[in-house]
Parts: C-alpha cells; sequence; structure tokens
C-alpha cells in the first residue's frame, strides 16, 4: 500500500465503556481509584471517548464519573444519561470541570421497549428525543445519542429519529445492537439505509455498539465500520453484562491486520493493549480465557510439532500478527532471588510501570518474600505483585502473618496478626472454622470486630508449576456495601488471607468515605 493510499484512508475513532457498560458484568465492582486507574491507561492506549459511568445512577458513580473527568486530558469524557432533566443536570455537574466533557443521551425506540418499558407513542419518543438533545446541547460541546434497541426498531422510525436528534444539534448517532441480536449484514444494512434516506446524516458521526448475546459482537461492528461508521464501541476483553460487549482490542487488530481489505486505519498505541488487558482482568475480576483472541494466554503459543516447525522457519507459517505488536514482548532478564533493588526497577520501568521510591521500596520486600519460595519469577508473577495494590489510595488494614492448624479430625484454626493504621497498633486473633479458609476470615473478622458477609471466592494460577503464584478474589457485603479484594502468593492460604483483608479494607475505607459525605451535608452551610 503506497503512502498516498493511507493517507486517502479514514479512522476509526474508538470509544471505551468499559468503565460503565464493563462494571455492569455481574460482580463486578470498581472504586473510584480503580476506574482513575484504568482511564488513565485508556488514555494511553489512546481511545477517543471515555465512557466514565453513569453519573445520575449513584452517589458513588458521580464522584468516579467526576474524578475521571478531573483526571484525563486528551480523550472526551462522557457519562451516560437518559433523556430526563435530572439525569442531563447531573451529567453536567459531573463533567462541568473535565478538559473535553461529554453526554451520552439514550432513549429506547423498538417496539417491544416503546410498548412493555416506556409506553409512549413514537411521537412522544420523537418528542422526547429532540427535548433532551436540545437541553444538553445547552452546556455540551460533545452530545452522543443512542437509540436503545435500534437494532430491533423499524427502519423508518429509525430515521425519524436520527433526523430530529441531529437537527437539535447531536453530534453523534449510535444505533445499538442492545441484545445481540443482529447479524454482520443486518447490521450493516441499518447504516446503509440511514445514509440514503437521512438528509442531514453528514451532519452526525455514526457510532456502533454491539453486544455479543450470540457471539457477533465483533463480527457487527466490523460489519458497520464497512458500511461507513466512524465511531465503534465497546469495552477492552469485551466484557459487560449478559455476554458482554464487542472487544475492542480485536477490532483495532482486525483493522491492523487486515488494513488492505478494510482500508479502514486505527490510531490507537496498539503497544498498550496487552497492558490495559492485563489491568482490567485485575481490577476487574475478571479472568482472560486463555484461547481469547489477542490477548489471550495461548493467543502467541504453539504446541504442535507442525506448528513449531513452520514458526521455527519463518513466523508468518502461522502468526498473522507479532506478539510486540500488541505489547506481548518476551523479555531476556529473568528475575530471582539474587536480583538487587536497581535491576528490580528497571524490569518493572520495561514493563511500563511508573513508580515512585516507596512504591518500588515496598513492591521490593514483596518480591523477595515470593523469591525465597520460587526460583524463577516470571513477568505475570511481577503484575499481579504490581497491580495488587492498584486502586488502593490507602490501607486501614496491613497482614502481616498468618499461622494455621489443620488436622482432618480437628476442625481448623487459624491465627492472623494485623497492624491496624488507626492506632498504629498489630492486634493478633484466633477463630475455628469450617475449613482452613473460613478459619482465616472468621479470625480477620474477630480482629476488625464486626462480620462480613462473604458472597464469592475465586482462585486464580498466575503461573504453572509446583510453586506458581496464585491469586485470590474475595467479594464480601456489609449492609449496602458490595466490594471486591485480592491477594497474591505462592501459598494459597496466604493469598486468601491477604485478599479478605484487602476486601475489608475497602468496606471500612467506603463506609468512612460516607459517613464523611453525611457530615458534610448535615453541617450547615458557612458554620
Amino acid at each position: 500500500m503506497s503512502e498516498r493510499e493511507a493517507a486517502a484512508m479514514r479512522t476509526v475513532q474508538f470509544f471505551d465503556t468499559t468503565l460503565r457498560d464493563g462494571e455492569q458484568s455481574p460482580g463486578v465492582n470498581l472504586s473510584t481509584g480503580e476506574k482513575v486507574e484504568i482511564a488513565l491507561q485508556l488514555e494511553k492506549l489512546g481511545v477517543h471517548v471515555i465512557e466514565a459511568g453513569f453519573a445520575a445512577s449513584s452517589p458513588g458513580d458521580f464522584q468516579s464519573v467526576q474524578a475521571v473527568g478531573r483526571a484525563v486530558k486528551k480523550p472526551v469524557v462522557v457519562t451516560l444519561a437518559r433523556a430526563v432533566e435530572k439525569d442531563i443536570e447531573a451529567a453536567w455537574e459531573a463533567l462541568k470541570d473535565a478538559e473535553h466533557p461529554g453526554i451520552h443521551i439514550f432513549l429506547a425506540t423498538s417496539p417491544i421497549h416503546r410498548k412493555y418499558k416506556l409506553n409512549m407513542t413514537k411521537e412522544q419518543v420523537l418528542e422526547r428525543a429532540e427535548y433532551a438533545v436540545r437541553l444538553a446541547k445547552k452546556n455540551f460541546p460533545h452530545v452522543e445519542f443512542s437509540t436503545e434497541d435500534g437494532g430491533r426498531t423499524e427502519k423508518e422510525f429509525l430515521a425519524q429519529v436520527a433526523e430530529r436528534v441531529i437537527e437539535a444539534g447531536a453530534d453523534v448517532l449510535n444505533i445499538p445492537d442492545t441484545v445481540g441480536y443482529m447479524t454482520p449484514e443486518e447490521y450493516a444494512g441499518i447504516f446503509r439505509y440511514l445514509k440514503q434516506h437521512v438528509p442531514n446524516i453528514d451532519r452526525v458521526r455514526l457510532s456502533a455498539h454491539c453486544h455479543d448475546d450470540l457471539g457477533m459482537a465483533v463480527a457487527n461492528s466490523l460489519a458497520a465500520i464497512e458500511a461507513g461508521v466512524e465511531q465503534v464501541e465497546g469495552t477492552i476483553n469485551g466484557i459487560g453484562e449478559r455476554a458482554g460487549n464487542a472487544a475492542l482490542e480485536e477490532i483495532a487488530m482486525a483493522l491492523k491486520t487486515r488494513e488492505s481489505y478494510y482500508q479502514v486505519q486505527t490510531d490507537l498505541e496498539l503497544k498498550e493493549i496487552a497492558k490495559t488487558s492485563r489491568m482490567v482482568s485485575k481490577l476487574t475480576g475478571m479472568l482472560v480465557p486463555g484461547n481469547k483472541a489477542v490477548v489471550g494466554a495461548n493467543a502467541f503459543a504453539h504446541e504442535a510439532g507442525i506448528h513449531q516447525d513452520g514458526m521455527l522457519k519463518n513466523r508468518s507459517t502461522y502468526e498473522i500478527m507479532s506478539p510486540e505488536t500488541v505489547g506481548q514482548t518476551a523479555s531476556q532478564l529473568v528475575m530471582g532471588k539474587h536480583s538487587g533493588r536497581h535491576a528490580f526497577r528497571d524490569k518493572l520501568t520495561q514493563m511500563g510501570y511508573q513508580l515512585n521510591d516507596e512504591q518500588i521500596n515496598q513492591l521490593f520486600i514483596r518480591f523477595k518474600e515470593l523469591t525465597d519460595r520460587k526460583k524463577r519469577i516470571e513477568d505475570e508473577d511481577l503484575i499481579s505483585l504490581v497491580e495488587e495494590k492498584w486502586g488502593e489510595s490507602q490501607e486501614v488494614l496491613t497482614f502481616e502473618a498468618v499461622h494455621l492448624s489443620y488436622s482432618s479430625q480437628l476442625l481448623p484454626t487459624a491465627s492472623i496478626r494485623i497492624r491496624d493504621a488507626r492506632d498504629g497498633q498489630v492486634k493478633e486473633e484466633a477463630a475455628c472454622g469450617n475449613g482452613s479458609v473460613d478459619a482465616i476470615f472468621k479470625a480477620v473478622d474477630r480482629v476488625v470486630g464486626e462480620s462480613m458477609e462473604l458472597v464469592d471466592y475465586k482462585i486464580h494460577s498466575v503461573t504453572h508449576g509446583t510453586d506458581a503464584l496464585g491469586e485470590v478474589y474475595v467479594r464480601l457485603r456489609q449492609g449496602d456495601v458490595t466490594v471486591q479484594g485480592r491477594g497474591v502468593s505462592t501459598d494459597v492460604l496466604e493469598a486468601s488471607a491477604r485478599a479478605y483483608v484487602n476486601a475489608v479494607n475497602r468496606v471500612l475505607l467506603r463506609r468512612d468515605s460516607r459517613q464523611e459525605q453525611l457530615k458534610k451535608e448535615l453541617t450547615p452551610a458557612g458554620s
């Protein structure tokens, strides 16, 4: 392809909704700090629009949207909003300090939604959509309108909605396949129809948003791009409610790898894909399957003898893209018990982590503890050590040690030692349980002086072998507060203790934050 041909190709924009649609995955509950961490990484990846949440849905989501809006500088930051005044007002209040504020208004348009959910006529939907866009346009320089369940909406009515919202000032028109029902040809046909039947369609950017209920989200998104859409929406790793969303990294690599076919280019920083995928996986607790396209552990692995022979002769025999393209670079620096602090820092820098001296010192202690148990430290081990700390603004309780007594004929007993930052005291408690893990959790509850409800518990092996690093995720609930914690160690029982303490910290911090907010609300102005 010549430089002239490349310059003539259009560039598709990427709209990332990991922090909103992705967080709607069952069991995912990101803290404000974690959302900011992900948003800053998405900025490095080069996404054009970040949907930070649904500001009007809860005070916590409002704070997260506001924090993301203040943190990132290059992408447009949007919040989801229903086509009602209070949502639009809350959206502006949350994002008025953002460098590039935007709003994403949605209103259902399909017959089934109009009848059973909205109880509105077509004309009422048209009027509500136009009013909401005009209201939002008074403050927001970037307004996107989505026809919820657009895939199952009559094309003629979609055209009417499109013409009205574009006239009202919408900058982006999104036609989502909300329930993952469409086939690629059907979905592409919607955009071709709108281009032919909406007179003012050239004044708006068309966007595609696909769900994966039938496993066609990426295929549908690519078909929409072929039909001329200029923006594609999705999430990292394809996470989302039900079967998830279109995986942005798969769309990006399809456009890059088959550039001569699609005649479309992306300006994403593709080498940030692997790191972004790992971060989202760690912070959400949603593990990436080994056979996942582009970012799975086996995406660039070859075991069959014929494949290995071909790879040795020429990588292109079995690899259509290189691992280096997405940031999966192999390192020659082997980390072990004899590695020093300098080598440790250099290694983390090579992996893309920018950490200060205090963070390096804290992680180096954990690294040395790990080398006493594991001969060779792999990249995945270091990633887990670093990201175990991410999203934490502070620690109320610090895990120090755990001791277990177990017998097949006696109840397991766990002793735990924890440092409490509130009074600087080291506290020890012991408890019996139905199993070793249960005993550990009950001992932690005794230290805290209150009980937590364990909602979920998962163990994941980060690396391979008998000395593999184990990663534990727990989800706790106390009242209406639900949090997730994680911990890593070569011993799954220690990892369990670390994960539980991590989760308890989040409960305490969330509760303190709520109490502080309530105190501010109850304090008279000027007092």
